[in-house]
């Protein structure tokens, strides 16, 4: 693979306590099944070559010269197959025994590391057959490189210390990080290991492949359930079903692309470098040929803003509400402002910032009726925006206003000598622009503040009318994208306190996204849809996505988008929205750069105060040549 993904396998072969012949012949058969799935790395369990419940067999001598031929043989086997493999074994080095991963690949020994920290409690008591690794005998300081990719090795319980091996060799450049494991299965450990790996796995900006023994090791005081897990900065990619009495492996496609710029974005990470002293490492280097695969072993969300597992939903959902509210609220209270003037116009936008700024006044203990939504029908208002917007607003309890204001832009149109009959952006634009106007003189009226509605996906397109909709005295929604907004709505709609809210925040959930600046059809449907002029928001909001959390070029974007769009979007249409989202990106920044306040939601924001700064006449060739290329 040749697209900045890197594929591993962890995998848990059948195991026979002290028969290192049939233990081989596990390993090896795994190994052809992975190299035929394009498998670049397979690791496997601690002292899989032996089974790591020997005991005092290993000090045997004739299961240390088993374990010494059975690793040759998988040497000679290497040559058959197109992939680095790591297994461990018992190794013997100037008359100590040492608990090591053998990496192995093109018929050589790249590497043997050993393990550092030994177990010394009840079931555990390794000491009684190995020595740690050390700088006089065997120590752990080599990586290797795959291709390009380095890849640090650790071994079970150097995992559970305070500062694990793995921390030192990410520090000193390896993405991928391995545990050979051997660890059995007691009530609640199974849960706090994968914290543990997921945990090592951010704390190190990178990957972690576990894999750990299984069926076939002794049971005579302890059971191993075979875990095999693929952590990435902190989410899992891959895990097995555990307590399988047959051998089972996990693959994934490890983003290196991704771990590479959070390294580099990410400064307290480098900065840890010169903390820790860190020690240099030798490299054992190895070439894999590239396999052409368009399988991808990795799920790529279309919908990345959005929470995916429904079990974090409440909770996520909950989070995002609350990060809102509590940024409003404080901005009341900094400002002792009790009135609030919202313009609501039956969309997506202006009824989640509606909402949020009911649930603001409910937890300050403030009067609902200090909410002021104002709806200002124009020309392209229809009859169903118009309605659900009374509707929400009678329904949650605030303080309502109707202005409409066709005689006044009419009266400016003439002011200016514009001919009503041009729907142009000049047509458009004074329509916003004087819904603003009425917003800002009602606040200054009521002694209030205006709170904004636009949302994330509308400043990076810049769809937003400059000193109309683009302006208020605090934006609720700035770091909430358009999948998001339309998610979090629908999420209140389902927690509903009537069925008239419900049913009415469901309607506008099914409402087409439009600003209403044109006058409807003939049958009074809304004429001008948003994502007919500027693309699918889910479209836009992946491009902004991985545009902003990892700085992915347009034709990384653009393979991603093709996977997770299959069947949804062709090759073409994709392209063609790519190529207008980074031209709006680019020019519309101007807009970005004097943004009101607003409170930051999740990885993703485009404050110019904090983490989007980009100069305004920036030159957006380079991106569009590239999306001209796809």
């Amino acid at each position: 693979m040749n697209t900045g993904y890197f594929r591993v396998a962890a995998a848990v072969p059948g195991v026979n306590v002290a028969d290192v012949d049939h233990n081989i012949d596990s390993i090896m058969d795994m190994c052809k099944t992975l190299d035929s799935k394009g498998v670049m790395l397979a690791v496997f369990p601690e002292l899989c070559v032996t089974g790591y419940t020997c005991a005092d067999l290993f000090h045997q001598e004739r299961l240390i010269e088993a374990a010494a031929d059975g690793i040759n043989r998988l040497r000679e086997f290497s040559t058959t197959v197109n992939l680095v493999f790591i297994v461990g074994s018992p190794i013997r080095h100037n008359g100590a025994l040492y608990n090591c991963a053998v990496a192995i690949s093109g018929g050589e020994i790249l590497a043997i590391v050993p393990k550092t920290y030994l177990p010394d409690y009840n079931e555990f008591y390794e000491k009684r057959w190995f020595v740690p690794a050390n700088p006089e005998g065997m120590a752990n300081d080599t990586l290797l490189d795959i291709n390009g990719i380095k890849v640090g090795i650790e071994i079970c319980e150097d995992l559970w210390t305070p500062v694990p091996p793995s921390t030192s060799q990410a520090l000193a450049g390896a993405q991928v990080l391995v545990n050979l494991s051997a660890s059995n299965d007691v009530i609640g450990k199974y849960n706090y290991l994968i914290n543990l790996i997921k945990r090592q796995s951010a704390s190190c900006i990178g990957a972690y492949v576990y894999a750990s023994a299984g069926y076939g090791e002794s049971s005579t005081d302890l059971v191993f359930d075979g875990k095999a897990v693929i952590a990435e900065n902190g989410s899992i990619l891959a895990i097995n079903e555990r307590w399988q009495h047959e051998p089972n492996y996990v693959i994934a496609d490890i983003d290196i692309a991704a771990i590479n710029r959070d390294r580099m974005h990410i400064m307290s990470f480098n900065d840890s470098k010169t903390m820790m002293n860190q020690r240099p490492y030798k490299t054992a280097y190895a070439d894999i040929a590239m396999v052409d695969d368009d399988n991808l072993y990795r799920t790529i969300a279309p919908h990345p803003f959005v929470p995916s597992e429904d079990s974090i939903i409440d909770e996520r959902c909950e989070e995002i509400i609350n990060i809102q509210v509590a940024g409003l609220a404080r901005r009341l209270e900094a400002t002792h402002t009790k009135h609030l003037v919202v313009g609501i116009s039956g969309g997506l936008d202006s009824t989640l910032a509606l909402l949020v700024a009911a649930k603001t006044f409910d937890r300050l203990g403030l009067d609902r009726k200090g909410i002021v939504g104002v709806t200002m029908p124009g020309f392209g208002t229809t009859d169903r925006t118009y309605t659900n917007a009374l509707s929400l607003m009678e329904a949650l309890g605030i303080t309502m206003k109707e202005i409409s204001i066709a005689a006044a832009v009419t009266q400016h149109f003439n002011d200016i000598n514009h001919d009503s009959i041009i729907h142009d952006v000049t047509y458009e634009n004074s329509q916003a622009r004087e819904r603003t106007q009425i917003l800002m003189d009602i606040a200054n009226q009521t002694g209030g503040m205006v709170l904004g509605t636009g949302d994330l996906s509308e400043l990076a397109l810049g769809w937003a009318t400059y000193n109309g909709d683009h302006m208020s005295m605090y934006g609720v929604n700035a770091g909430v994208p358009k999948t998001l907004v339309k998610y979090l709505v629908k999420w209140f709609a389902l927690h509903a306190a009537t069925e008239r809210e419900r049913d009415t925040l469901l309607d506008i959930v099914d409402t087409p996204i439009s600003p209403e600046l044109i006058p409807a059809d003939e049958q009074g449907n809304i004429k001008q849809k948003t994502e007919d002029l500027v693309g699918p928001y889910e479209l836009h909001d992946f491009f902004l996505y991985y545009t902003l959390r990892y700085g992915f070029t347009p034709r990384r974007i653009f393979m991603m988008a093709r996977k997770a769009f299959e069947g949804v979007y062709d090759k073409a249409t994709i392209k063609h929205w790519i190529t207008t989202f980074f031209r709006r990106f680019f020019t519309q920044q101007f807009k970005r750069s004097c943004l009101p306040d607003g409170p930051k939601v999740g990885s993703v924001c485009l404050s110019p105060r904090g983490d989007w700064r980009m100069p305004s006449d920036a030159s957006s060739k380079a991106w569009l040549k590239e999306c001209e290329s796809l």
